[in-house]
């Protein structure tokens, strides 16, 4: 069985790490859950954890549905679950890392920001598989429908695994009972929701989260996503782009 990964960035509570982690256990993986104690998102790939005297507090948890299954409540973030795991923190080191579901669609280059996706390109940086999942619940759902972006999630599986290790896939669903089906898509020039700073004064300062007004790049995952596609983008955890630097371009030493 395939060792795995599960993890978020929306807490140890969310719903939808609970339903991955189970679709992914009655897929026959080997499942360990591990994720921040608290909201995180937004924490991109980061690695700074609440340490007393030099150690990260980790608590034992019994998840819903998930007898069984091993459980860990980090006081950190998912990019930090991701690595401590990778170095043996809950035992044997995953071979897939699993980050979702996230509450919210993660699309265009503002996936930088995820924590959802910084999980899963630590597992890839680390040698592991890794897939983000997020449900594209916009801003006022109504009902949320975990059970069926796990099953995408898992249903993909193969495609990954055939691909080498560590390679890292972002896959977002409608949060609908079903899709128009999957598609390869680049990432939009922007997500779909922006940051505005709403307030400001000597000591503080507000931000708020609201949709962009503009429409999506065609042929973007978020504008596929609008159009009830599965969305899935290859990631890359470090990638080179060569630069066409010559030597003699540098400034001259002293």
């Amino acid at each position: 069985m395939t060792r795995t990964l599960i993890t978020n960035d929306d807490g140890i509570d969310a719903p939808g790490l609970h339903a991955l982690a189970r679709a992914a256990q009655a897929a026959g993986l080997d499942v360990t859950v591990a994720a921040p104690m608290r909201q995180s998102s937004g924490t991109s790939a980061s690695i700074v954890a609440a340490e007393e005297g030099g150690r990260i507090a980790i608590e034992r948890r019994e998840l819903p549905g998930l007898d069984g299954v091993p459980a860990f409540a980090v006081r950190g973030g998912p990019g930090l679950v991701a690595l401590i795991a990778a170095h043996g923190a809950f035992g044997e080191p995953a071979e897939l890392v699993l980050s979702g579901v996230n509450h919210g669609a993660n699309v265009g280059r503002a996936i930088l920001h995820s924590g959802t996706v910084g999980a899963a390109l630590t597992g890839g940086l680390n040698g592991a598989w890794g897939e983000a999942v997020s449900l594209d619940v916009g801003m006022n759902p109504v009902e949320f429908h975990w059970d069926a972006a796990a099953a995408v999630a898992i249903e993909l599986l193969p495609f990954l695994l055939g691909r080498p290790r560590g390679t890292v896939v972002n896959l977002n669903v409608p949060n609908t009972p079903s899709h128009r089906g999957v598609v390869e898509a680049a990432l939009a020039p922007f997500g779909i929701v922006q940051t505005t700073l709403t307030e400001r004064d000597a000591g503080h300062i507000r931000l708020a989260v609201e949709d962009l007004p503009n429409t999506p790049e065609p042929g973007s995952d978020a504008a596929y996503l609008a159009e009830g596609w599965v969305t899935l983008t290859g990631l890359d955890p470090v990638s080179h782009v060569p630069l066409g630097f010559a030597e003699h371009e540098a400034s001259p030493r002293p």
